[in-house]
C-alpha cells in the first residue's frame, strides 16, 4: 500500500471517531471550550497517526525521517497548540513557553518510541 493511502487511513480513523465525540458533546450543549478542545485533540491525533507513515519509508535514514516528522509537526501541531486556548499567549514569552513545551514533549515521545522500537527490532 502506498504511503499516502496508509496516511489517509491512519489519519481518518481518529479523525472520524474524535469528531463524532466532539459533535456529541456539542449536541449535549457542553461548554464550547471543551468541544473545541476535543476537536483539536482529534486533529492532533489525526496528524500524528497520518504522519507515522514517515517512519515506514525504509529508504530514508532515521535522521531524515525525524527531521521531516519534526517539520511537519512544527507547521501543523504547533499552530494548533497556539489556537487551542490551552495556553495564555499575552506576550512573546508565552509563545516561547508553548514552543518549549512542544519541544520537550516531542523530544520525550521521540526518545520513548525510539527506545521501544529499537527494543522490538532487537527482539525479532
Amino acid at each position: 500500500m502506498k504511503l499516502l493511502s496508509k496516511a489517509t487511513i491512519r489519519g481518518a480513523i481518529p479523525f472520524i471517531i474524535i469528531t463524532l465525540i466532539a459533535i456529541v458533546f456539542y449536541c449535549l450543549n457542553q461548554d464550547f471550550f471543551i468541544v473545541k478542545s476535543i476537536f483539536i485533540n482529534g486533529l492532533i491525533a489525526t496528524i500524528l497517526a497520518a504522519s507515522s507513515v514517515i517512519y515506514d519509508n525504509e529508504k530514508w535514514s532515521l535522521k531524515k525521517q525525524s527531521l521531516i516528522h519534526f517539520s511537519l509537526m512544527l507547521v501543523t501541531v504547533f499552530p494548533l497548540l497556539l489556537i487551542s486556548g490551552w495556553y495564555p499567549l499575552q506576550n512573546p514569552k508565552d509563545f516561547f513557553t508553548v514552543f518549549a513545551i512542544f519541544l520537550c514533549w516531542g523530544a520525550f515521545f521521540w526518545t520513548l518510541f525510539y527506545l521501544i522500537f529499537t527494543k522490538l527490532v532487537k527482539s525479532k
